[in-house]
């Protein structure tokens, strides 16, 4: 299987590129007892799959490219993996481009953690949130170690949602990053 593995993918990571430290890895829940169950990955592919909280983003930006492979394997990880980055609002983008047969995506939904769906942003009225949403601040807000006042009326692009506290998100005022209370803003 390895050898297969190796021609399908010339021998490099089948999601990054990398070839260096590569081995065959079975995506679940299928048991990788066929060649269109497994992919060829790298080492640090590999730890990032399975403890994607510690994730880097920047690594997997590859994905660009990993998601248009021919390969229903390699598109299941990296549906799954934009999904545990969406607070990053990148692959968000990626996620409405991508298309995946009934079959994959019930596949790639299966390896997928509740946990991103436990944890949901609502404004001041109640309208979740999601990353790379526009929202106003409805309240002047005094901004914590600074000197700045969030003014109400304030236009905050492209937030960031802060993935443990559902109460709180990030985004950019006067150019400083700050976070920000759900209940003072709205969509």
């Amino acid at each position: 299987m390895e050898q297969a593995l190796k021609e399908r993918s010339n021998e490099a990571c089948e999601l990054c590129g990398s070839t260096e430290n590569l081995t065959v890895f079975a995506v679940t829940p299928k048991q990788g007892n066929t060649l269109d169950e497994v992919i060829y990955a790298c080492k640090t592919c590999v730890s990032q799959i399975n403890e994607p909280e510690s994730a880097d983003p920047n690594h997997w930006r590859c994905l660009n490219d990993a998601m248009w492979s021919e390969v229903s394997a390699v598109k299941v990880v990296a549906y799954r993996m934009l999904n545990n980055l969406k607070s990053e609002g990148w692959p968000n983008d990626l996620l409405d481009m991508m298309y995946l047969e009934e079959a994959d995506l019930e596949w790639a939904k299966d390896g997928l953690t509740d946990e991103e769906n436990s944890v949901v942003h609502r404004d001041s009225n109640g309208v979740p949130l999601e990353a790379g949403d526009s929202v106003v601040i409805i309240k002047d807000l005094n901004v914590k170690g600074s000197s700045i006042v969030a003014k109400r009326g304030t236009a905050v692009r492209n937030i960031r949602l802060v993935q443990d506290n559902p109460e709180h998100i990030e985004g950019k005022v006067d150019g400083q990053q700050i976070v920000i209370l759900t209940k003072y803003v709205k969509k």
